[in-house]
């Protein structure tokens, strides 16, 4: 039935009058300064304005030493509870003294997003990340979400709960990167690298006078360090002969020292000598879109849907590209020298790795995560005294990004309904709708990062990851698979299953027949 025109007309009124009153609450919240009889805190010089004075009064309210929901315990309220309501009724009003505001509209008055154009050449052409909602950079935010991933809503507690200064200003010096990761082709070209901002780590550097003339805030969402990697796995290949002491990459830990403080005369084992870069995600809407071959619109509408609305503006804001995501970064350990990741003249072995906290550190032998991660390391280690570079990137996608939860059901359904490999992926499928949302895409992104453009040694048997990576224009020259000796003892199912799916091996090829024959253990076998 067509829509008839007065009832479009309705419509545009209702949603004219709505942008109406939302300036109108943005007026209001720009006239508001600071409380009348709240003075600034004297130990915070480098304040940003505008909500700085209400940050202070809140600190200074003294946070509730009871649960709120202690204070409904009766129908009288004591005056020890009448104390903590006022007291969080003063913190409310003080840390968000206007009326909530759902979202922004692009035409919205003072609305002005500050430059962004991504794959730009330069830091100052592309422009920084602002996200912020604080008074001094809500008008210019040119990104949608917060920093920090997922760990977002701790800062959120944090700050409801007056440990958090919510304009605490960040000083960043000394925080400069530890090793050099300098541009790369990738970094401008808008179709490479679209899941995280390659300018990132250098921020308070690029962005000096957004930070400090402008008074915006603008974060770093990477952090690149160095460090020394221990593993109990590497002690052990030493011991055995399969790794050498060199003093660069691998060297020999300190003494070690018994409980009662006197030297031990126990092999200390050894340490690796690693950089390593922590990366949080910043997508690039457009191409975000565009790798998994959808419309723009359709991913916001998805995001905006199925994480319960948490995001408005994915909806009301078309013109701000770039959304930060609360999700899980990734962090990729560099083995060698950095430089060598952009030296093609030099030898690459890598191994990109899906979180899978059960088995990396619990040590679970349902699966061969942990196992294969520590021959990644070994085989990245004697890359890099041959002269070349090792690089394992770790993404935080637990349980093929189903999540811990719904992999433990899975689990379950295995054990007792037959763990077999022919019902592997169908197990995950039953609970999840879906065996695997890892969706490889935007993995190789990382990998333009840091300039590299061909891998000589794979350690994955991924088809999806192998696809990706060849498919974003880097070669790999050669892959290899685990080693039979080095799978744990209930992980065959799984194994053979991803081998029949189309996983990569050297010299097994599996049937369906085989797979009924592949058994895992019951749980029978294992109460004692």
């Amino acid at each position: 039935m067509p829509v008839s025109d007065a009832i479009l007309t309705q419509i545009l009124t209702q949603l004219e009058e709505l942008q109406v009153s939302q300036q109108t609450l943005q007026a209001k919240l720009d006239a508001l300064g600071a409380p009348k009889g709240v003075s600034s805190s004297p130990s915070s010089p480098r304040a940003i304005p505008g909500r700085q004075a209400a940050a202070d009064a809140v600190m200074s309210i003294e946070a509730p030493t009871a649960s709120p929901h202690n204070t409904l315990t009766s129908s009288s309220t004591s005056p020890a509870a009448s104390t903590v309501a006022q007291n969080e009724k003063e913190r409310e009003k003080v840390l968000y003294p206007s009326r909530v505001m759902l979202t922004t509209y692009p035409d919205q008055h003072g609305i002005k997003p500050y430059q962004m154009q991504w794959g730009a050449s330069d830091a100052a052409t592309r422009g920084p990340i602002i996200c912020s909602r604080l008074l001094s950079s809500i008008k210019q935010r040119n990104a949608i979400g917060a920093h920090s991933g997922s760990y977002s809503i701790y800062r959120a507690l944090a700050i409801a709960m007056g440990t958090l200064n919510p304009t605490h200003k960040p000083d960043y010096t000394k925080t400069e990167p530890a090793v050099s990761i300098p541009q790369q082709p990738g970094w401008s070209d808008p179709t490479k690298i679209v899941s995280f901002d390659p300018w990132g780590h250098l921020v308070p550097q690029v962005y000096r006078r957004e930070l400090e003339e402008l008074g915006l805030d603008v974060r770093p969402s990477i952090a690149v360090t160095r460090a020394h990697m221990k593993l109990s796995e590497v002690d052990e290949t030493v011991r055995k002969g399969g790794l050498t002491i060199d003093g660069k990459i691998l060297l020999k830990s300190a003494p070690l020292v018994n409980a009662d403080g006197t030297p031990s005369t126990d092999d200390p084992g050894v340490e690796i000598a690693i950089s390593k870069a922590a990366v949080e995600p910043v997508w690039y809407l457009p191409g975000v879109a565009e790798r998994f071959g959808i419309s723009e619109g359709l991913l916001r509408r998805a995001l905006f849907e199925d994480t319960g609305g948490m995001y408005p503006e994915l909806i009301t804001r078309p013109d701000i590209k770039v959304f930060l995501p609360p999700i899980g970064n990734l962090t990729a350990y560099i083995f060698g020298n950095p430089a060598f990741l952009s030296d093609e003249s030099k030898e690459l072995t890598v191994r990109v790795h899906d979180e899978c906290n059960g088995s990396d550190v619990f040590g679970s032998d349902i699966c061969t995560c942990k196992p294969y991660l520590i021959y990644a390391i070994e085989e990245c280690i004697r890359c890099a005294q041959r002269g070349g570079v090792g690089l394992v990137v770790y993404f935080r996608k637990e349980g093929r990004a189903l999540g811990e939860v719904t992999k433990y059901l899975v689990y379950n359904l295995r054990k007792r309904g037959g763990d077999s490999a022919d019902k592997y992926f169908k197990a995950t499928e039953l609970i999840a709708g879906v065996k695997d949302m890892r969706f490889q895409a935007l993995m190789p992104d990382v990998l333009h990062w840091l300039g590299i453009k061909k891998i000589d040694n794979m350690v994955s048997m991924s088809d999806m990851k192998y696809d990706a990576i060849v498919g974003s224009g880097i070669p790999i020259i050669k892959r290899y698979d685990i080693p039979e000796h080095l799978l744990p003892p209930d992980s065959r199912v799984e194994i053979d299953a991803k081998i029949a799916a189309g996983y990569f091996s050297h010299n097994k090829k599996l049937t369906e027949a085989d797979l009924v024959k592949t058994v895992g253990r019951t749980w029978e076998e294992t109460e004692h």
